[in-house]
């Protein structure tokens, strides 16, 4: 073996041991990225399944027209449910208190549809033949955008509700009479 040689097979090898050590930065970065975003963002996997029968969503059960949009329990606690379907949700507008903890409950009809609320924590995909749980905070009043997120067919740029928060106090002044509440002006 000449000098020549053994000279490019270092060459080689300190240019395989960077790459190697760039490669493994690379990945200790993104698994440090996923898990600082998953305890900040309490992304956590579902700890529970439950599933709904979609041929009877509108029929029967708790996701019936009437029980949609946001409701105050005797417990003191807010719930919202809704339905996606292509390429709307119902309600079209959901209100909702600041500063209080409100759990959605969500399905979908037809297809995998999701949804963001504008800059907040509130991200969920919606699939049909299951319901999605989970609770937040809005910290801020005022309306926000509420997109589908899943591409869901060709109507899916115009699928979007909006989301109402409001202060504690008039949210549950509205909320004292029992009925569900939503924004929609009828």
């Amino acid at each position: 073996m000449s000098s020549e040689d053994s000279t490019s097979e270092a060459i080689a090898l300190a240019a395989e041991k960077r790459w190697t050590i760039v490669v493994a930065g690379i990945i200790v970065i993104l698994l440090a990225m996923m898990i600082v975003t998953g305890l900040h963002w309490a992304a956590m996997p579902p700890s529970r399944v439950e599933t709904i029968d979609v041929n009877t969503v509108h029929l029967k059960g708790e996701f019936v027209e009437s029980n949609l949009g946001t409701a105050l329990g005797p417990d003191g606690k807010v719930t919202v449910r809704l339905v996606a379907q292509q390429y709307s949700f119902v309600p079209q507008c959901i209100v909702v208190p600041a500063d209080m903890p409100v759990t959605f409950r969500g399905t979908a009809t037809d297809a995998i549809h999701g949804f963001i609320v504008g800059r907040t924590n509130a991200n969920t995909m919606l699939i049909p033949g299951f319901v999605a749980t989970f609770t937040t905070r809005f910290s801020r009043t005022g309306e926000q955008l509420m997109p589908c997120h899943e591409y869901c067919g060709t109507g899916h740029e115009a699928m979007w509700a909006r989301v109402k928060v409001m202060p504690p106090q008039e949210f549950l002044a509205k909320a004292q009479a029992g009925e569900r509440l939503d924004c929609v002006s009828r």
